[in-house]
């Protein structure tokens, strides 16, 4: 049996050699009666406690000096407060329409650079309605449209397919493109963001993913990602849509140049364009992976930092529904742990249609995962299953669900004879 220690109390997530977790619930009265715990934590866990919202200096502390357990403590009970131990997924799929780029981003493994296009992909409109079409006989529920910026690729492009999409499949939810698409194509149209938005959503667009928002600061932007739109940017195409009436993602690469403040910096112009919109439904940090990129060199953050992240992330974010790990990128175990400090949702099946992660190094080489992977991955540390569409309601609650081989006989177990 292993437990987490912290500088002053043992948190109360115990993790057993069956990989589950046991909760204490009164961890966080524990923590307000901890004599030792200094008096700026005790003030944002009687924050927490109350409801109340944490200050841009209080996040930065979270990330300097609190200890692992104290995060997991405060996130969790957050968690539960909004979703108790529900956790989400969806059944959907990629499609990635290209990884030829004109941007040059350095944390980038997955684009080519357009001299370079003969190593990379450039899928015609006929070739990805062949990717959506080998899923008609399958119960996913969302197809998530991301790729590279290239000239071809534009308003025409992209209205046509949705519209194909939506004519062969109108229940299948079609979520595409980042602001970093959308401004390229925009500019090039000489439309609007407003134009261009509400063109999208006639065509067919369902929801945005929250992709292309790497790091806001302009300091940490301009120098991984130059020539995209910036953070200002970003958001405003967001909140656009959000006016529409639309929901969308929210994302943050982190783990590579930026500091604490860089993180709480991105998150607080996330806060408050909830604030005023409340059109974000769900936040995934990403993390940086160092392979076959221009930072190489820089190591990637470790476990430990992963779920600091998100559980400040939980902690910060308190106008935010849902905060997500996404397995491919942090590995099937890693997003068990994330469970257990804020994380309610590990997305989806996938079916091995990204290479946007596995191209970084990630430990998901080969993302796919059946239904029943994802259940018993929930259901592995106590927390119960929920299929998911993509704007969250229910589709199928697993909680209690029993599949079809699981009471099927499967032969006696060989054991080893042992002689003596």
């Amino acid at each position: 049996m292993v437990s987490i220690k912290t500088e002053s109390f043992e948190t109360c997530y115990t993790f057993v050699s069956n990989n589950k977790i046991i909760m204490d619930q009164s961890a966080l009265q524990f923590l307000l009666n901890d004599k030792t715990l200094s008096p700026p934590l005790k003030t944002i866990a009687k924050k927490v406690q109350e409801g109340e919202r944490i200050t841009e200096e209080e996040g930065v502390l979270l990330f300097e000096k609190a200890p692992l357990g104290y995060l997991a403590t405060l996130a969790n009970h957050i968690r539960e407060a909004r979703h108790g131990n529900r956790t989400y997924f969806n059944r959907n799929f990629h499609v990635e329409p290209t990884n030829v780029c004109l941007y040059t981003c350095t944390f980038c493994s997955y684009s080519r650079l357009i001299k370079k296009r003969d190593e990379g992909w450039e899928y015609s409109l006929d070739e990805i309605m062949d990717i959506v079409k080998k899923y008609d006989d399958q119960a996913v529920t969302e197809v998530h449209i991301v790729g590279g910026v290239l000239p071809q690729y534009d308003v025409a492009f992209y209205t046509d397919l949705f519209r194909q999409i939506k004519a062969h499949r109108p229940e299948l939810h079609v979520k595409a493109l980042t602001p970093v698409e959308y401004h390229y194509i925009f500019k090039k149209a000489k439309v609007s963001y407003e134009e261009g938005m509400k063109l999208m959503k006639e065509a067919g667009l369902d929801s945005m993913p929250g992709g292309g928002a790497e790091i806001f600061h302009p300091e940490i932007r301009d120098e991984i990602a130059g020539g995209k739109c910036s953070g200002e940017q970003w958001l405003r195409i967001h909140e656009i849509w959000h006016e529409l009436g639309q929901r969308s993602n929210a994302t943050m690469l982190y783990g590579h140049i930026e500091s604490y403040y860089h993180r709480i910096h991105h998150m607080e112009a996330l806060r408050n364009l909830q604030d005023k919109t409340g059109g974000f439904q769900t936040f995934i940090p990403l993390k940086f992976r160092n392979k076959g990129n221009q930072m190489s060199h820089v190591e990637e953050s470790t476990i430990i930092e992963d779920l600091k992240n998100y559980a400040i992330s939980r902690i910060y974010l308190d106008n935010f529904d849902h905060i997500k790990a996404y397995w491919p990128m942090i590995s099937r175990e890693t997003a068990q742990m994330s469970l257990a400090y804020g994380v309610d949702d590990i997305d989806g099946t996938i079916d091995d249609t990204t290479k946007i992660y596995t191209m970084a190094g990630s430990e998901e080489q080969n993302p796919a995962m059946s239904t029943k992977d994802l259940v018993k991955l929930i259901r592995q540390v106590d927390r119960e299953p929920i299929e998911r569409d993509t704007l969250y309601n229910v589709v199928t609650d697993f909680k209690d669900h029993v599949f079809e081989d699981d009471n099927q006989y499967k032969g006696y177990l060989s054991l080893p004879v042992v002689n003596k």
